[in-house]
């Protein structure tokens, strides 16, 4: 599995302590090629889906179940 991982931050306060946040979106069946081609799309929805947030970076990763809370 692949994740999105991205920082999003509340308005434009991404220098604020505490207004940003990591985020990421996981997908079963693509490629990290696929990721990446597709990540700027799939973060402009995001955004579309929530106004006052804005994406200050992103990276394409695979998933480690390992570390993800249960």
């Amino acid at each position: 599995m692949i994740e999105l991982v991205f920082v999003a931050c509340f308005g434009l306060a991404q220098n604020e302590q505490g207004a940003c946040e990591e985020r990421s979106l996981i997908y079963a069946d693509i490629t990290p090629m696929t990721c990446m081609m597709g990540a700027q799309p799939e973060l402009a929805k995001w955004v579309a889906t929530h106004p006052n947030w804005t994406v200050a970076n992103w990276k394409c990763r695979y998933l480690n179940t390992a570390q993800r809370k249960a």
